[in-house]
């Protein structure tokens, strides 16, 4: 059993409630996985393999401090180097013997804060690589393993567990309320950038849950649409969970297909009609991709970093990276959701939204595709602090400052909202504003501070530099969501980023590549009133094998899926 941070056992009977390094678990862990895949694993009706259920427990026992340690002794080559890159001199937190170093409870150094969140996502690893390899010994090649994820739940470093599944999934629940597409797409697209393929949704809300606040039901015909919507953002695979609700235990009440008599519910119409939707489409979909030209860069440890001292309570890395993805999604421009550290070259548009941790590799790739062209916008709070959680010693942003020709002089979390006047729209910084200063005669001050603290009056907010064959914005600002989407319409525009089609709002489309080159484009509408669409072109709708052309009317949570015919 797994110890809380309070010092206590967790329960038996709760969800999660082992320690992920136990190895007693490892070993009860084994006897079960290797069972099953030699029961199992040479059977052809038998496609894939689910490692566990969302990961999530953090476990703060005597065991766990001590591999703590150990892992900390193999990143460090002596406590002299920790304690130089951990500045623990700092408080008197010098360490003499590893034995001293405790798991973080609450606030502490920031290295050290971070190091265990290294440390989580490095055990969870380990726990998930034993059972895979164990099922790779019994498993045909083309047999998948996956996990299935939670959106953006923090616990661990998602990038570093995907590298070892084939794919990855997440499980959808709306929970209160209905679907608001503009944010699930964002999840759709992180979970793809995970492995940067195609993912599944390994667990979707069967009509109701019963954790919420309020357990309404979606909308009849909801569930089509949002179906949809994860197939168009590349979702090859869709569940539900339940099948049919057990008479006792935690989830009595929760939403199921079949309900506690063996009859279908309600809802079960809506899964039989878009399950032979998905089996007259398939032959179509199968092994087309999204491919994006635009990127967003997700990182957890400037998550973690920014969390842990957000200077300003409300300041919210989530948030704050959704203040750049919903102008890309209302607009129906393709993007990506990916790791920090991913390879850039097939994109034209990057944003880097708070990236807070820069080191030099980081700096080389972003330093790479401006040179080749490429539209980079770095943003407020971006390269602080170096890979150990420690400011840098140069004002933001760090070595980027050559690619933006500028620099910090100073940030301010903000008590009143600050005006700004853009080049392209009049707006509002609320929460955070950053003064910056031009670091060469080339850099177009693009965005200036009006009336405020004194300090930002009249001050450059927004900055575009020219690097090479390509362009860098710095956005030292939170703007609000009106003066963004004009912001973002610009840079996009810029980038030669297009919509796949224009739309009312609450219209989505979006679009799979074919392997010849072909497009698909998923059109949804997830609004519950008839919504019109004017189509650039003409198009085979393939789910019910007519031709579109011009204005076409979609009905309420309509779809279309759409080829061209020319």
């Amino acid at each position: 059993m797994a110890v809380d941070e309070g010092g206590r056992r967790v329960q038996f009977g709760n969800r999660a409630h082992y320690c992920v390094n136990s190895p007693d678990m490892h070993s009860a862990t084994a006897q079960i996985v290797l069972a099953m895949a030699e029961r199992f694993g040479g059977n052809p009706n038998v496609i894939g393999w689910q490692i566990d259920n969302e990961f999530n427990r953090v476990c703060y026992c005597e065991r766990c401090q001590a591999k703590f340690q150990e892992f900390l002794r193999d990143r460090y080559s002596s406590l002299d180097e920790l304690n130089r890159r951990w500045s623990t001199a700092y408080w008197s937190q010098t360490y003499s013997d590893w034995s001293q170093i405790p798991i973080p409870i609450g606030p502490h150094n920031p290295a050290l804060m971070l190091e265990f969140k290294r440390f989580v996502t490095a055990s969870y690893r380990s726990f998930q690589k034993l059972q895979v390899n164990l099922l790779r010994q019994h498993i045909p090649l083309e047999t998948w393993i996956t996990h299935n994820f939670m959106g953006w739940f923090d616990g661990f470093d998602h990038y570093e567990l995907s590298a070892d599944l084939d794919m990855a999934t997440w499980d959808w629940y709306i929970g209160t309320g209905h679907n608001n597409y503009l944010n699930t797409n964002a999840v759709h697209d992180l979970t793809r950038g995970f492995k940067q393929k195609k993912f599944w949704v390994m667990e979707t809300q069967p009509g109701t849950v019963n954790w919420s606040a309020v357990n309404n039901s979606l909308n009849k015909g909801e569930a089509r649409s949002m179906a949809w919507q994860a197939v168009a953002h590349g979702a090859d695979g869709l569940l539900y969970w339940q099948w049919r609700s057990a008479l006792n235990g935690q989830e009595q009440l929760h939403g199921t297909l079949i309900d506690q008599s063996g009859q279908p519910r309600p809802f079960y119409v809506d899964i039989k009609r878009i399950a032979a939707e998905f089996a007259a489409a398939s032959d179509l979909i199968l092994g087309s991709e999204c491919k994006p030209r635009a990127a967003i860069l997700n990182d957890y440890e400037s998550r973690w970093s920014i969390e842990w001292q957000r200077h300003h309570r409300d300041f919210d890395y989530v948030d704050y990276l959704m203040k750049y993805y919903r102008p890309f999604a209302a607009a129906n421009c393709p993007v990506d959701i990916i790791s920090a550290d991913s390879n850039l070259e097939n994109y034209r548009l990057v944003i880097a939204p708070a990236m807070l941790i820069l080191d030099e590799n980081r700096f080389q790739n972003l330093r790479d595709f401006v040179s080749r062209g490429g539209n980079l916008v770095l943003t407020a709070r971006s390269a602080m602090k170096d890979r150990d959680n420690a400011l840098l010693p140069s004002r933001q942003p760090g070595l980027l400052r050559t690619l933006a020709g500028v620099e910090v002089v100073e940030y301010y979390a903000l008590d009143e909202d600050v005006p700004v006047k853009g080049n392209w729209f009049d707006g509002r910084t609320q929460k955070w504003a950053e003064l910056l200063k031009p670091t060469d005669e080339i850099t177009v001050s693009a965005a200036h501070y009006g009336s405020a603290n004194g300090w930002l009056d009249g001050q450059p907010a927004i900055t575009v530099h020219g690097f090479r064959s390509g362009l860098v914005y710095y956005v030292g600002t939170n703007l609000d969501d009106e003066a963004q989407k004009q912001l973002m319409a610009r840079v996009m525009k810029t980038a030669n980023i297009n919509p796949v089609i224009e739309t009312p709002a609450g219209v989505q489309a979006m679009r799979r590549m074919r392997p010849d080159g072909g497009e698909i484009v998923f059109l949804i509408n997830h609004t519950r009133q008839v919504q019109t669409v004017r189509l650039p072109k003409a198009y085979r709708e393939n789910l019910k094998g007519l031709t579109l052309e011009g204005e076409v009317d979609m009905a309420a949570y309509g779809v279309a899926v759409l080829t061209p015919l020319s």
